[in-house]
């Protein structure tokens, strides 16, 4: 999506250099850098034919090495220069875990390929105190985490991408006078269109700019103009972040580490309050809400509850979290404390006044959606499930089980006559398990049957009920049934059913039991 940038819009590029050493120095796997003559760090893999450098660590880069050369050359410069593997999918991993990490500065964040981040942090610098102070804080975490990161911030992504990368230092400010002044790398158009560029002695983005549209595309192609617009903060191509976007949020952060369990439950139902009401003006309620706690050592912990109707009861959203929190295998360990905890609305949908009924049905009907809340909360919506019947006159696909949290019936269940129960039941035997029966022929009930070795007398039948297979699911050797509902001596009922007829096929029918009624 492209478009001009809106006023107010900031994006917070964020590159790490030195990432690949810096995870490998950290893992504790080389031994630690021992003064200025210790060698540099360097990193390995097989590219266009030949072994190269594919990271280095800044002392590799003071001593002229540098990404692309071969490892011949290096060795040449600094013979016995130890090499390590490179490892890419390590190192996205390390870069997924930054990202998350990053989210208590703004839910916006996206990986920014190779060894970068992108943040958009418009509405949010405030609550760090500018984004000077902004700035500051990503800095000071990152640093701890032992990485040395380039903060560049501008209007567009694009330009914040080209400060951090091509600008040599931390760029606040982001004025157009600073993209004119970056070179034509910046632009990262590839190697060709780089030395054509030179050789026609346009070295920044500035002498780029003074050249006709027109020209540039049809000679570099109109990628290359679309590019320049956006380095230059004249376009604005936005960031694909993530996570999805939640509906709403309220988080706190804290100056000191918050490490009271207690004191975070409580400011659950705080945080609970202000989504209210965020969601009061919108006329909603959520279903679907999302704790994240962000440690002080960067590790990040999310928990997530749900309701089966529109909530706007912190009440419950709290008590919601405290099961969850509760039944945890694995439980939330608060290390050094959490620096920040946000609380998020997922999912929400339009929210109905509760008028009672006279005769309290509505409030019992709420009575139950909070049972079966906290009953998914503290065993897994797998595990509460409801029936629900399905637009089928074949009795094994007649019903399914769903979460009892899911929205509305989407089919009723057909009433029975006044005075009559089910005429099927609903759980069913599967598969269903052979019996003995004696029954009239061709086509009489069971006189009696035995099922795990109990004979049974029947007392009332009522049947038959001859059910075909559908017809667009009919495979080999499937028969019809005749089903029949009976009743025992003993006033038990059984849902039976013959499958083959006699005089047929040459083989005698085969008698089953497939449910029970309650």
């Amino acid at each position: 999506m492209t478009a001009r940038n809106p006023a107010g819009q900031r994006y917070l590029a964020l590159f790490l250099p030195f990432l690949p050493t810096e995870i490998l120095r950290a893992s504790g796997r080389i031994p630690a850098s021992a003064g200025p003559d210790s060698p540099p760090l360097v990193l390995v893999e097989m590219q266009r034919g030949a072994m190269r450098l594919a990271s280095v660590d800044a002392r590799g880069l003071a001593l002229g090495l540098h990404p692309g050369m071969t490892l011949a050359d290096a060795r040449a410069r600094l013979p016995g220069l130890p090499v390590y593997p490179a490892d890419p999918a390590r190192d996205v991993a390390a870069l997924s875990v930054l990202a998350a990490e990053s989210e208590m500065f703004t839910p916006m964040v996206a990986l920014d390929p190779p060894h970068g981040l992108m943040l958009d942090i418009t509405g949010c610098a405030h609550l760090f105190g500018g984004e000077a102070g902004l700035m500051r804080r990503i800095r000071h975490r990152f640093r701890q985490r032992g990485h040395a990161p380039v903060l560049a911030l501008a209007p567009t992504p694009d330009a914040a991408r080209a400060l951090a990368r091509f600008g040599g230092a931390d760029c606040l400010s982001a004025v157009a006078a600073e993209t004119r002044a970056l070179p034509v790398a910046a632009l990262e158009a590839g190697e060709e269109v780089l030395l054509a560029l030179n050789r026609a002695g346009l070295k920044d983005l500035a002498a780029l700019e003074a050249c006709p549209p027109g020209v540039l595309a049809a000679r570099f192609g109109a990628g290359l103009v679309t590019k320049l617009r956006r380095v230059l903060g004249q376009d604005n191509a936005r960031i694909t972040p993530l996570r999805h976007l939640p509906e709403c949020l309220a988080e706190r952060h804290f100056p000191e580490p918050l490490l009271a369990f207690d004191a975070v439950l409580a400011l659950v139902r705080r945080l609970a309050g202000d989504l209210v009401q965020m969601l009061e003006a919108r006329g909603e309620g959520g279903r679907r809400f999302e704790l994240s706690l962000f440690r002080s050592d960067g590790q990040v912990r999310r928990l997530v509850v749900e309701t089966g109707h529109a909530c706007r009861d912190p009440e419950v959203i709290e008590r919601l979290f405290a099961l969850r929190i509760e039944t945890l295998a694995d439980p939330i360990d608060p290390g050094f404390g959490f620096d920040s905890v946000r609380l998020a609305v997922l999912a929400s949908e339009a929210f109905g006044q509760v008028q009672p009924d006279f005769d309290g049905h509505r409030l019992e009907d709420l009575a139950l959606e909070d049972l079966i809340d906290r009953l998914s909360t503290r065993f897994g919506a797998a595990r509460v499930l409801r029936a629900e019947a399905e637009d089928t006159h074949d009795p094994v696909r007649a019903a399914r089980f769903v979460p009892a949290q899911r929205g509305a019936v989407t089919l009723l269940w057909p009433e029975p006559e006044p005075g009559e129960g089910p005429r099927r039941p609903i759980r069913l035997f599967d598969p269903p398990q052979a019996i003995e029966a004696l029954a009239e022929v061709p086509d009489g009930p069971p006189l009696r049957f035995r099922w795990r070795r109990v004979l049974h007398e029947v007392a009332r039948a009522e049947g038959p009920e001859r059910i075909a297979p559908e017809w667009w699911r009919v495979e080999a050797g499937t028969l019809a049934r005749d089903y029949y509902r009976i009743e025992d001596a003993e006033g038990r009922r059984f849902w039976v059913f013959r499958q083959g007829f006699y005089g047929h096929s040459g083989q005698p029918p085969r008698w089953f039991l497939h449910g029970l009624f309650a």
